[in-house]
């Protein structure tokens, strides 16, 4: 009974209204615990992509290879150069994996859901993260995500007897600008990196990149897909065609555009497309002081390729591909006096597969040929493998695998070129709610037709960790091993830093 002068309680109204909020609170609790099935897509795709990182590929990477598999610029020193394989951007040559670098650092930071998802750990004392992701900035039907990262790096390099050392400064500005239509999708991406020696010269080395894709959804189940980019790198130091003793090597510059179009008819998958090319390459600066013109090897690569695939099963679609074009340049003879222009052949068969979120990807085999137009080059040729594949074997953990091959012009006098094998592997794995590690291997043959050969082994290891869900702290140790016929090289690069991103 109440006391005496007290208003009586009505227990059976509360419970009535208790037992309703009960049953509205449990379908939003359990809805925040489903796993969003685009949330392993946005962690596994880096389009960027996976920038030409330190982190996770040598410096001097190459650009895109043309449809043939033939990549006109300077070779990578190991690892696969940017463009996903199996996303089939519009560049009118044979897809490239994607440069298999860190994850975007926007991926590093899950939501609060999303870690309860995975069942991750929340550090005693840490406050979970807020529902979704609060990074990107809003531009009408835009939305752009950019971050800068700050580190401090020492590289160490042993080739024989000789051992040199820098210390440096790296600053890196990312960004994707991505449509919200209901029709069609526009993607921009770029990426600038510049670096400055501690306490040596004031010099900055620039390397960029900026590229950007219009998907078109016409009608009957048609897309088309126009893309055009630019980038600029430095000619590595341990390239075949790079300057000895040069101070600075020659700057490349590159403009790309292309285009696509896609086409499925019931069980039978179709594409044609055509892309455009253009090489430029700046003075090399020598050791006393005076450049060396390079002009020779601007060139122009014109291609088109068209593939025929057949859908065994939604998850499962085999398919042929033939490829050609033309690679000129714009002197007809170089500085030796050889002509370099040539006529480029490509073939390959392969799969694209798709389980899910689970494993997708497309492995591909095949045959590429550069016929020169000067007599004395031999011709190049060889049995290529190509692909790009992405593996969930549980929540919190990607493997991603890519292969190419590509054929290499030479520089050197009665050298046509090399045919080049890549391979590179990245694994990422949450260990806690804010911290994610990273392992990166990889390796690169460049096989001569003079039947020498060369090895470049690679492996590396990473942390992130997010402070906040704007600002992450990083730490790379990367390793990197040359065998050639000389004298090996050992590269040791380490790194610490911070990245912020709105």
């Amino acid at each position: 009974m109440d006391k005496q002068g007290e208003r009586p309680v009505p227990r059976l109204p509360a419970l009535a209204v208790l037992l309703a909020c009960t049953s509205l609170l449990v379908p939003v609790t359990t809805g925040a615990q489903t796993l969003d099935p685009a949330r392993s897509a946005t962690n596994n795709a880096n389009p960027e992509p996976l920038p030409t990182s330190a982190n996770a590929l040598p410096s001097g990477a190459s650009a895109a290879p043309s449809a043939y598999g033939v990549v006109t610029g300077s070779a990578p020193a190991g690892g696969a150069d940017p463009s996903a394989n199996s996303e089939m951007l519009a560049t009118g040559s044979i897809p490239t994996p994607a440069p298999l670098d860190p994850p975007y650092e926007e991926d590093l930071s899950l939501s609060y859901e999303e870690n309860l998802d995975v069942g991750a750990a929340i550090d005693p004392g840490e406050a979970p993260l807020p529902p979704g992701d609060p990074t990107g900035i809003r531009l009408g039907t835009f939305m752009l995500r950019p971050s800068v990262s700050n580190t401090v790096n020492r590289e160490t390099i042993r080739t024989g007897d000789t051992k040199t050392q820098r210390d440096y400064l790296s600053t890196a500005i990312r960004g994707t600008l991505t449509s919200d239509w209901s029709r069609h999708e526009l993607t921009v991406n770029g990426e600038g990196t510049f670096e400055r020696d501690i306490g040596g010269r004031d010099d900055i080395e620039p390397e960029g990149r900026v590229d950007a894709n219009l998907r078109l959804d016409l009608a009957d189940e048609t897309i088309a897909n126009i893309s055009a980019g630019y980038s600029f790198e430095r000619e590595d130091n341990n390239d075949p065609n790079a300057i000895g003793g040069a101070s600075v090597q020659s700057g490349v510059h590159q403009f790309d555009g292309g285009l696509t179009l896609e086409r499925n008819a019931g069980l039978i998958h179709g594409l044609a497309g055509v892309g455009v090319s253009r090489e430029l390459y700046s003075d090399a600066e020598l050791q006393d002081g005076s450049s060396l013109d390079l002009s020779d090897r601007n060139r122009t690569t014109v291609d088109g390729r068209l593939r025929l695939g057949y859908e065994l099963s939604p998850a499962l679609v085999p398919f042929v591909e033939v490829a050609g074009g033309r690679s000129f340049y714009d002197d007809r003879s170089d500085s030796a006096g050889y002509e370099r222009s040539s006529w480029r052949y490509a073939g390959r068969a392969g799969v694209e597969f798709d389980l899910s979120e689970k494993l997708r990807g497309e492995l591909a085999a095949g045959y590429t040929r550069a016929d020169y137009d000067d007599a004395r080059l031999e011709d190049l040729g060889g049995v290529t493998f190509d692909g790009r594949t992405v593996w969930s074997p549980q929540r919190g953990t990607d493997v991603e695998l890519a292969l190419r091959t590509t054929l290499q012009d030479a520089t050197a006098p009665g050298a046509s070129g090399w045919t080049e094998y890549d391979a590179t592997a990245v694994v990422t794995h949450q260990l806690r709610h804010r911290l994610v590690g990273r392992l990166t291997g990889g390796a690169t043959l460049r096989d001569f037709p003079e039947g020498e050969s060369e090895t470049t082994w690679l492996a590396g290891a990473g942390l992130a960790w997010s402070i906040n869900p704007y600002l992450d702290l990083t730490g790379d140790l990367e390793y990197e091993r040359t065998l050639r016929s000389g004298d090996d090289t050992d590269t040791w690069r380490a790194g610490m830093g911070l990245t912020l991103r709105r």
